[in-house]
């Protein structure tokens, strides 16, 4: 690409006359905090912070960026795991914040459907649909911070994926600023619609580099008349692998969620959360914490299938222990002792994260033998598996040795450490994403491990849709040439 270079000072300027002073900031003390992925992995440097308030400002601001060849990346909760959100150290980029855009435009409780600006923070749209006695099927540890744009581009995914999907089974429709400015309506919720490319699937998932979700249009279920949260203890993952089949034939569309959880990660919590409880007396190699829901006005089945659903893996050998929580702030206890999984594991060190599926099949018999050949190549190292097992998607953690220097672990062995993990999983004919993203952590592994035709289409893709190559640059799919400065 070349690109004629513009004066900085004539794009800024007509950038704070079109967003005013709420709407844009280059002050260094407002936007350091933004400029710092959620991991602590990546720090960039921009010419601001935009935060727009509408669409429309949207869509005028990607107008001038597209005119003057400005590079932007789009924000949402910045809590993302892959640094998909946080700019280069070119300090050419614009840093494009959606949090002001947190308005829900409507909400149908007849149809179930909700249409939510891009900055809605996911937290917010649970407490908003819960007061009208209905629910949004996706939640997970950073629902506090993570944003609706941030979902939908990253195709985020969660503890409920096994009965509902990812996010992108909870998208009826989308609005999203292209790279020219032009505005792409599809908010429209068609149960039918054959006119040609289903666009809205095409922009889930692409990381904000096709286009800028401004807002969405999502399904909602009614609430749940009842829950049962159980917790068991296994002695291997294959054990976990047959209770989850267990569960599926015995439960059926009552479970809601099956995650697993290794005895060196619930240990990893215990010391964590200074008043947390193992919810099981006696050790054991691993536990799977299980969900069974139903509407309003069945809850009379759920102690009867719980019940027996134990009863009859525990006659078959499926389980060594198990409990049901005794009551609502038990089940939020067992929860919380698997959303403290990663935090507690911060707190020991530094890791290598990957966010990885195999077939669902596969999984017992990859983390089976992938534990042990990691700890066997990297001597002082564990390995770790946890997480959505009836999704096929474990989060394999590699724990640097102990007192090791971040930084120095980082830049040298852990790039080796996920490599040799990402040799494993494409050998088991799974992703190196499962719901993360790619971002800037993982551009090189799948330019490396993709499947050629797949990223030959991608780049064709990027390049009819975003000629200039200005949205979200480095991200997902390498950069063909840097942008020019503006």
């Amino acid at each position: 690409m070349n690109h004629p270079a513009h004066p900085t000072s004539s794009f800024i300027d007509q950038v704070r006359t079109l967003l005013g002073p709420r709407g844009f900031t280059d002050d260094p003390e407002l936007v350091e905090p933004w400029l710092t992925d959620w991991r602590g992995r990546f720090t960039g440097k921009t010419l601001g912070l935009a935060s727009p308030a509408s669409t429309d400002e949207v869509a005028a601001l990607v107008r001038l960026c597209h005119e003057y060849h400005v590079p932007i990346v789009p924000q949402g909760g910045n809590s993302g795991m892959s640094g998909g959100a946080t700019p280069d150290d070119s300090g050419t980029t614009l840093l494009l914040s959606m949090r002001r855009m947190d308005a829900i435009r409507s909400l149908d409780t007849k149809a179930r459907e909700i249409v939510c600006d891009a900055g809605v923070v996911l937290q917010t749209l649970h407490d908003a649909v819960e007061m009208e006695r209905l629910r949004f099927p996706l939640t997970l540890g950073g629902k506090g911070s993570a944003t609706v744009g941030g979902l939908v581009s990253t195709n985020a995914g969660g503890t409920q994926v096994l009965r509902h999907g990812s996010m992108r089974a909870q998208v009826l429709g989308l609005e999203a600023v292209m790279a020219d400015g032009s505005v792409l309506d599809t908010l429209t919720p068609l149960k039918k619609d054959n006119r040609g490319f289903d666009l809205k699937q095409l922009l889930i998932g692409s990381e904000g580099t096709l286009g800028i979700v401004t807002a969405a249009t999502l399904r909602l279920l009614p609430e749940i008349g009842g829950r049962r949260v159980l917790w068991a203890g296994l002695g291997s993952i294959r054990q976990a692998r047959e209770l989850l089949l267990h569960c599926e034939a015995h439960a059926g569309d009552l479970l809601e969620g099956f995650e697993v959880v290794p005895r060196h990660s619930l240990a990893a919590v215990l010391d964590y959360l200074p008043d947390a409880r193992s919810p099981l007396r006696g050790e054991h190699e691993w536990h799977a914490l299980i969900e069974l829901v139903v509407q309003e006005g069945a809850d009379d089945r759920l102690d009867l299938v719980a019940q027996t659903l134990l009863e009859s893996a525990l006659e078959q050998d499926l389980l060594q222990d198990a409990t049901i929580a005794a009551n609502e702030h038990q089940a939020e206890q067992f929860w919380l002792l698997r959303e403290s999984i990663a935090p507690a594991e911060r707190a020991i060190g530094p890791a290598a994260q990957h966010d990885i599926s195999v077939p669902v099949a596969r999984m017992a018999d990859f983390v089976t033998e992938a534990v042990p050949a990691v700890e066997a190549r990297f001597p002082d190292h564990d390995a770790i598996a946890f997480g959505h097992l009836g999704d096929g998607n474990v989060h394999f953690h590699v724990l640097a040795p102990r007192g090791s220097d971040r930084a120095e672990w980082e830049a040298s062995q852990a790039k080796e450490v996920s490599s040799f993990v990402y040799d494993l999983v494409t050998r088991y004919g799974g992703s190196i994403s499962a719901e993360h993203g790619i971002g800037q952590v993982k551009v090189d592994e799948l330019q490396r491990l993709g499947d050629p035709v797949a990223l030959a289409t991608m780049r064709a893709v990027k390049q009819a849709l975003d000629p200039r190559g200005i949205l979200n640059p480095g991200k997902l799919l390498p950069l063909a040439s840097a942008p020019d400065s503006p």
